[in-house]
């Protein structure tokens, strides 16, 4: 019996299930069968992001190379705006204890959850709650960091 495995779209936030990593008898990455976006992160268990999460795409720098879903809202920041720059640096982001969690899990490719953050990249400073996963290849590295809001603004 196959095992299955979870993934979840840093694009649209979409989750699903396949007993194949790849697309196909292909080396390629599976893409995201709703949104269309290149390539899925693959969870070690399921996961479910809350309706308000906002999702970065990060290189093995940590640099990011994609917002997805809720981005604008929580940070007010575009895409444009984001793109190549380190994701602490562009969201002002800082955790409670701390700890640079997003370096943690690319250096050691492992899941950090449920961390206490702040952003600093909209009209006032906000509270999220940071899951960081990273991309379990061989070429690319990466996270995929999806941040909660904990307050409003």
């Amino acid at each position: 019996m196959a095992h299955e495995h979870y993934f979840i779209c840093p694009h649209c936030g979409n989750r699903s299930m396949g007993t194949d990593r790849n697309a196909g008898f292909r080396r390629e990455a599976r893409g995201c069968e709703k949104c269309g976006f290149a390539y899925l992160f693959e969870l070690l268990d399921d996961y479910y992001p809350a309706p308000n999460a906002a999702f970065f795409t990060c290189d093995k720098s940590g640099r990011i190379v994609d917002c997805g879903r809720g981005s604008f809202e929580l940070t007010g920041l575009k895409t444009e705006a984001t793109i190549g720059r380190l994701l602490g640096e562009a969201l002002g982001l800082t955790f409670e204890d701390g700890t640079d969690h997003v370096a943690t899990a690319l250096e050691w490719e492992v899941r950090v959850s449920g961390k206490p953050a702040e952003l600093d990249a909209g009209p006032e400073r906000a509270g999220a709650v940071a899951d960081i996963f990273p991309a379990y290849d061989d070429d690319e590295g990466g996270v995929l960091v999806v941040l909660t809001p904990t307050n409003h603004h």
